[in-house]
């Protein structure tokens, strides 16, 4: 990136961190959204990790709640379901508690034995026989869309690239009208969002909700055709989902469209980023591409995209010497524990050729552990290898605007330049 760019961008980063070293613990409350749309949330967890990895943080605009810092606590959670519950009933799985009168659960927001039925159904989407079935589709759509992209002259890596190459996936995963596929992006990112006000999130349930009724239309269709191997039509044709509930329906789709749009899109666009701000790994990776097979893990870990995931204590508890009480909502921060240098080895560089690129915590570990693990790294590798067989070098030449929240962590816009 460019000097003065570099130069505003440190000293932002130095007022951060004098504030996260400098304000008592106790005022601590790292799910602020705004500090990801800043980028300043990295010293607060750094001090949590060194100080005090469980903390609590007795009121926010989300309430209170108790963040899990290091990786091995985060661990400890996720293998415990017993314990720390993941149910929509009880707020569900991010730090913003699922609101009662519109909670949509979703098998990643429950517990067995519900959420192995309904998580199985989906799971031959992404097994190796299928994902070899699209791997032609995600090579020659991303020939095309990196073909199209101008030269010498700036434009919006996310929109041109990173959303448009997730959306076309989704489409091809739900067989989904193609004229009409960002209407996925838009769903996806109204139900992430954080309303201003009690108007405005009135209005996001409402779209939502037409959202539940395009998909029950495609869902109709389905229910009244031969099985077929998308997801729709896996679920109009299993047991575990036939039967759901107009909630329970929504909340699935919701949760499908967010875990394929996200993971992929954000770490498409932090890729970019992290090459330019360690131009070293570049070189690396312009002088051997076949590091690309190692640096998609590590862009994985390195951009987080869903910075934490929530559960909700059902008894009291240990967990790193301090007391979880019953009912206590315990935030897991993947993108804390992503940077435990306990952990991992200089884990605030970005590495990609790291020995060991695949421990991380970006999809979740244990019975919640992310289904489509496979086709997003595949997606990555496919997408970089046909950016590295057609540009030298993707240049950014300007800050990333970030997403206001602290669950998915995005960007809006990367402004990007490739020579002619």
């Amino acid at each position: 990136m460019h000097g003065a760019i570099d130069r505003a961008e440190n000293a932002h980063q130095r007022a951060a961190r004098d504030r996260a070293w400098s304000i008592p613990l106790e005022q601590f409350d790292p799910g602020d959204p705004e500090l990801f749309r800043s980028d300043t949330f990295w010293p607060y967890f750094e001090r949590l990790r060194k100080q005090e990895p469980i903390h609590h943080c007795r009121d926010s605009v989300f309430g209170p709640y108790c963040s899990v810092t290091k990786y091995n606590d985060i661990m400890s959670v996720e293998t415990n379901h017993h314990v720390y519950s993941s149910a929509a009933v009880f707020g569900g799985i991010t730090i913003r508690d699922a609101d009662v009168d519109f909670r949509r659960p979703s098998f990643i927001a429950m517990d067995p034995p519900t959420h192995s039925a309904q998580r199985k159904t989906v799971a031959p989407m992404f097994t190796p026989t299928h994902l070899d079935q699209l791997t032609s589709i995600i090579r020659e759509r991303a020939g095309q869309v990196l073909d199209r992209l101008p030269r010498n002259e700036t434009f919006d890596w996310v929109d041109r690239v990173s959303i448009e190459l997730t959306t076309q996936m989704l489409a091809t995963l739900f067989d989904f009208p193609w004229q009409e596929r960002r209407k996925l992006t838009y769903w996806s990112d109204l139900a992430t969002s954080l309303p201003p006000t009690p108007e405005a999130e009135l209005k996001r349930q409402a779209e939502l909700i037409e959202c539940g009724d395009y998909f029950a239309g495609l869902w109709n269709e389905r229910l009244n055709a031969p099985p077929k191997s998308d997801l729709l039509s896996m679920m109009a044709h299993s047991d575990a989902t036939r039967h759901l509930d107009s909630h329970n329906f929504l909340g699935n789709i919701i949760l499908l469209i967010v875990g394929g749009n996200d993971t992929t899109r954000n770490s498409l666009s932090g890729g970019v980023l992290a090459l330019n701000q360690f131009p070293g790994e570049y070189r690396k990776l312009r002088d051997n591409p076949a590091l690309i097979d190692s640096m998609v893990p590590e862009i994985i870990r390195w951009q987080t995209p869903l910075a934490h995931m929530r559960r909700t204590a059902l008894q009291d508890a240990e967990l790193g010497g301090k007391q979880i009480k019953q009912g206590d909502k315990v935030v897991m921060w993947y993108v804390s524990g992503n940077r435990d240098e306990d952990v991992i080895e200089n884990p605030d560089v970005f590495i990609i050729d790291r020995a060991r690129p695949r421990q991380h915590l970006s999809f979740g570990f244990g019975i919640h552990r992310c289904v489509g693990i496979r086709l997003a790294e595949l997606q990555l590798k496919i997408v970089w290898e046909e950016i590295m067989k057609r540009f030298d070098h993707i240049e950014v030449v300007g800050e990333p605007k970030r997403v206001y929240s602290s669950f998915v962590k995005g960007y809006e816009t990367l402004p990007v330049r490739i020579a002619g």
